[in-house]
This record gives C-alpha cells, sequence and structure tokens, in this order.
C-alpha cells in the first residue's frame, strides 16, 4: 500500500517498537478501525517491552515465521527503511509500506481531523498566510549539507546558533548579538534563537524554523494571518504513547521531567494540576517551531524561560550530548501546554512541516 487512502488489509505488521511505531499503530487503528496489528517488530537489542496495548513485540530474523501475505509498515527512522525492506524482501514479504514524512503527515492530518471530532473540536489546519514579519530560519556550523540547495523566501531569514561558541560564519545574522544565550546552545538548542528573537528581533510577526524543517505555507500567509486574525501557527501535532509525560520519562533522563513539573509547580503554581492532566494526554506540537504574533511571543518567552532556566541550573551539563539537550526536549511540551491552556485567549492554527533531506 503506497497511500494512506489505498484499501487495507484487516491486518498488518508495525516495524518499529519504540515511539514512532508505537504512534503509527494508533494513527492506523483511529483511521482505519478494522485494521487488527498482529505484532510490533524488531531487529536490534535495544530495549523493547513485551507487548505494547496488548500486542506482541517480536525480534525478527530470517528465521521467523511470519505471515508473508500481512502488509509491514515501517515505523523506524527513515535512515533504516532501505536495511529493513532488504530484510523484509529477503524474508518474502509481499508489501512492505515505508511511512514517509509524507505519508505520516497524511495519517496524521487524518488522525487528527478524528481525534479532535471525538472531543467536539475542530481541528484547524492554516495552510496559506506580513508589513513586518520575519520566519527565522536556524542553522549551525554542525549541520548536514542538504541534498539540495533549499530557496528562502522573501519572508525568512537564517540565523546561526550557538555563534559564541565558534568563530566560524555561516550567516550574516547570529544570535550572540545584543540580549543572548548563545554560549547554551549545546543544551538549549534552537532556544537560543527563540531567546534572540524574543529580546532583539522587532518584527511584528515572528517565527522560528529550522534549516531542515520548514513550515508548508502559500505565499499570501501573512495577508491570510492578518486578515483572520491568527494569533500562532504551530506543527501539526504529534501522537506519542503512553501519555506526554511517560514518553518524555521513556526516552529522556526521567529525573529531568520531575523536577521540571516541581518547577513549574513553584514558578507557575496556578498551571500546576492543569498541567498534571494535560500532560497524561498524548499530544504535542514538536520541534519548537511557531509563527505567532509579538505580544503572543512575549508572553509565552516570559512564562517559559524561567522554567528551563532553572531546570538547567539543576540538571548541569550531561556527557551523552544528545541528553544534554534536555532543555530543548522539556520546552517542546511546555509550549504545547503554554498554548493548550491558553487556547481561548489566542487563535491557533497548525501548518504541516516539511522535511529536507
Amino acid at each position: 500500500m503506497e497511500s494512506a487512502g489505498d484499501e487495507m488489509q484487516r491486518k498488518i505488521y508495525i516495524a518499529g517498537a519504540h515511539s514512532r511505531g508505537r504512534t503509527l499503530g494508533i494513527y492506523l487503528t483511529k483511521i482505519y478501525p478494522e485494521v487488527v496489528i498482529e505484532a510490533y517488530l524488531y531487529d536490534n537489542n535495544e530495549a523493547n517491552s513485551d507487548k505494547i496495548d496488548g500486542v506482541p513485540v517480536i525480534r525478527f530474523d530470517e528465521n521467523t515465521n511470519l505471515e508473508r501475505d500481512i502488509p509491514v509498515y515501517l515505523g523506524t527512522r527513515g535512515v533504516y527503511h532501505s536495511s529493513l525492506t532488504k530484510k523484509f524482501e529477503q524474508m518474502g514479504m509481499k508489501e512492505i509500506i515505508p511511512v514517509t514524512p509524507q505519508l505520516d503527515m497524511e495519517l496524521r492530518n487524518r488522525f487528527l481531523t478524528l481525534y479532535y471530532a471525538e472531543m467536539g473540536r475542530r481541528y484547524e489546519k492554516f495552510d496559506s498566510f506580513s508589513e513586518s514579519a520575519c520566519i527565522y530560519v536556524v542553522r549551525s556550523v554542525f549541520d548536514r549539507p542538504l541534498q539540495s540547495a533549499y530557496p528562502l523566501s522573501a519572508y525568512q531569514r537564517e540565523i546561526q546558533v550557538g555563534a559564541a561558541l565558534t568563530k566560524e560564519r555561516i550567516c550574516g545574522l547570529t544570535d550572540d548579538t545584543g540580549e543572548t544565550i548563545s554560549e547554551r546552545n549545546r543544551q538549549f538548542c534552537e532556544l537560543t534563537a527563540l531567546y534572540w528573537i524574543w529580546k532583539n528581533a522587532g518584527e511584528d510577526i515572528v517565527g522560528l524554523e529550522h534549516y531542515r524543517r520548514h513550515f508548508l505555507l502559500q505565499e499570501d500567509w501573512y495577508q491570510k494571518m492578518r486578515v483572520n486574525r491568527i494569533d500562532v501557527i504551530l506543527p501539526t501535532p504529534l501522537y506519542v504513547a503512553p501519555s506526554l509525560a511517560q514518553n518524555y520519562r521513556d526516552r529522556h533522563v526521567a529525573s529531568d521531567w520531575e523536577y521540571m513539573m516541581d518547577c513549574l509547580r513553584r514558578i507557575h503554581p496556578g498551571d500546576y494540576k492543569e498541567a498534571l492532566t494535560f500532560f497524561d494526554t498524548n499530544l504535542y506540537s514538536p520541534c519548537n517551531m511557531f509563527i505567532m504574533k509579538r505580544e503572543v511571543l512575549d508572553a509565552l518567552c516570559t512564562w517559559l524561560f524561567p522554567i528551563l532556566f532553572v531546570c538547567a541550573e539543576h540538571g548541569g551539563e550531561r556527557d551523552d550530548l544528545y541528553q544534554n539537550r534536555y532543555p530543548g526536549f522539556l520546552a517542546e511540551r511546555l509550549i504545547t501546554f503554554f498554548f493548550e491552556k491558553n487556547r481561548d485567549r489566542y487563535k491557533m492554527m497548525y501548518a504541516d512541516k516539511g522535511f529536507q533531506e
């Protein structure tokens, strides 16, 4: 099956038993109630549960007895798709479906339409878009080269993050000028650009993207944002299981989450109980990307950064370079919560994001 719109068989396998695979299972069974997941499959030495929501989790190799006529969805990072496809072909599997960014986007949007409808809410997308507007595109000296150049639009401007940590310059605009936290980029990632925008940018509407991840917008996005009085645009939400809180604990350092929640209780006590309830749900907007009005950005950053600074002071630096980015990972969940708790105050819409190879 190459498209989410094709007729689906009842039984499927999903290759991938971590967050991506579990999320794919949620999408497919919500969109297609007749689908039954026979098993989640994996082929490495990573620790996995025996079952996911009652479905067996099986380590497979060329000797594993799988039903060849059942489709296999590749619910892993794209870098593994080629090797997994080869293995399943050698096993005689007849239908192997890589979940590309395009298919993931299609499934996610169909899932979200159903998910919000069950709550009696509309899932509103911002697929179309300023006097004074700029979407800042984050780059760093550690970026991998793109396979093809990405042409920037008139409203986009590249900003080099972590500029205080290197003498190399790849952008005309850097995050180490004015009021800055550029030197904290190893932990705060794209948030050093967010902080720079908050303290130094002057546009009425500002956005933040990554050099590989961009919002998919029509050229007149700014005019439509103005006409429709949109306050903020966020990436289409991602579903994670078993909850936002537990997903973070499973993928990162659990004690960082507990300390962050304690900070939230102390710094914003009025939000604490609502946050507990929200983080027991499943949707968040990933990547710390956004487009929003200046006054909304001010409110968000005034609320957000005190929490992150206290968490970073407590947690310190980590030897694991990935887990050292915990302030950025925490921010994804916190930003989503901020806009959920303010959904009656701000008019929000979602936009898909594209990924540049």
